[in-house]
């Protein structure tokens, strides 16, 4: 057993090693002094949209739904920075998605949380947890069951632009959602 031991720490340092994140310009909350502006329409275009192929929406062709026009084009809900709390304008979309899901007991949907790249790994995970738990209430309490909503923070993984512009920080802090068949 004592032969293990050294490789046991070895492979220990190298997991804390690799969980550990790099340092970012900024970290926090504290690290936007910049006032925070809503991503326009001609700004997102449709790089956030990769999912909709002709109002077809899902992992794969088997699993894709077919959405309303009003909706293949309105999969992403954008936050103001550091926050998890849904915008006003956001609201009427998330209830046309709630609308959507009781006539359509057969689709769920995956709430996938983003942020843009400021703070560290941890806490953009948290962040982009608690976003997407904030759309999931949300849908909830228009009677869309639990049973039908999943959530994942990819945090700053997968970004959707990738300046450091206050634009691109915008188009990046997000929650996408991305239906699939039961």
């Amino acid at each position: 057993m004592n032969n293990f031991r050294p490789w046991i720490l070895a492979l220990l340092a190298v997991a804390l090693v690799a969980g550990c994140s790099t340092t970012k310009k900024g970290e926090g909350p504290a690290a936007d002094l910049v006032t925070d502006t809503a991503p326009s329409a001609q700004a997102s275009g449709d790089d956030s949209q990769d999912a909709v192929s002709g109002g077809l929406v899902g992992d794969d062709a088997a699993g894709s739904v077919k959405l309303p026009a009003e909706l293949a084009n309105r999969l992403v809900i954008y936050f103001a920075f550091d926050s998890d709390e849904l915008r006003d304008e956001n609201l009427t979309l998330v209830n046309a998605h709630a609308r959507f899901m009781g006539s359509n007991t057969g689709v769920k949907v995956r709430l996938e949380g983003h942020t843009d790249p400021r703070g560290t790994r941890e806490y953009n995970i948290g962040l982009g947890e608690r976003r997407a738990q904030s759309v999931r209430r949300a849908l909830g309490l228009q009677g869309v069951a639990e049973s039908r909503l999943a959530t994942v923070s990819y945090g700053e993984e997968r970004l959707a632009a990738s300046g450091e512009d206050e634009a691109s920080m915008a188009l990046n802090r997000r929650v996408e959602l991305v239906y699939s068949a039961n």
